[in-house]
């Protein structure tokens, strides 16, 4: 396995990403809205950084053969009239995060942004407005810091790459 962000690497990137967000949203509450499995390693170690009032959400998106998206576990609570913020492990294609986005949007928050620890721009085939990116990286199958293969290797400290599964 190769080692493509160390541990350090991402913890000062996840700081100064918690510095934006709380200049940004300073005085405000805001509701972290992770997208499951993967965000939730960013997610708690984004929010343990926030000094801002912050609640969480989880949600859970399925895609069909057909490419339909389904949302398989939804919002608890009420975000109408609140800032949310989508907190993703990695943006690939975009085509989960339009979909949750355009689900949240009937919702009616006060404000919604996106926030990921990594970006694939040579993959994304729809346009996104992310506010929030922490590393840009080449097409490759990454794994650790909440993202898996088979399930596994979600608790590594560090972003990594296998050639071969």
């Amino acid at each position: 396995m190769n080692v493509l962000i160390n541990e350090a690497r991402i913890e000062k990137r996840v700081n100064e990403l918690a510095k934006e967000i709380n200049s940004d949203y300073e005085g405000e509450e805001l509701v972290l809205l992770g997208v499951l499995k993967g965000s939730v390693v960013f997610l708690v170690d984004l929010a343990k950084k926030l000094k801002i009032d912050v609640s969480f959400e989880f949600v859970d998106i399925e895609f069909d053969e057909e490419n339909n998206g389904k949302v398989s576990k939804d919002l608890k609570s009420v975000v109408e009239g609140k800032n949310v913020l989508i907190v993703e492990d990695i943006i690939d294609t975009g085509k989960t995060i339009t979909f949750l986005k355009q689900h949240l949007e009937n919702l009616e928050p006060k404000s919604l942004e996106i926030a990921t620890l990594l970006a694939k721009p040579s993959r994304k085939i729809e346009e996104l407005n992310v506010k929030y990116i922490g590393f840009g990286i080449h097409d490759q199958f990454v794994l650790g810091y909440g993202m898996d293969y088979k399930q596994l290797y979600r608790n590594l400290p560090y972003v990594g790459s296998i050639e071969e599964f």
